[in-house]
């Protein structure tokens, strides 16, 4: 994708950043009991997309990073999941 693509799809995407070649979104929890139980529902919406991010947990904060490894950068498959992430996330 091009640098204007990236801005439009991250203009859909609040809370997301670009961060090298990836898009990258810190997710903040009450403890870290509810950041595994969000890590465990991102790892069902990847699963269902074959499409997995990568994903930094630290007590209750959880980082996912996005990029189409096959690709070397970013592709709408990012910003797809990326928003099925945001769409399934509870209000905490």
């Amino acid at each position: 994708m091009d640098d204007t693509a990236v801005a439009a799809g991250l203009a859909r995407l609040p809370g997301w950043a670009r961060v090298g070649r990836a898009i990258a979104r810190t997710y903040r929890f009450d403890d870290f009991r509810r950041s595994l139980a969000f890590v465990n529902r991102v790892a069902q919406l990847a699963e269902r997309q074959q499409h997995h991010p990568d994903v930094d947990i630290r007590y209750n904060q959880v980082t996912l990073s996005i990029w189409t490894h096959d690709a070397g950068g970013l592709t709408e498959r990012d910003f797809r999941l990326a928003a099925a992430i945001d769409a399934d996330r509870p209000n905490d």
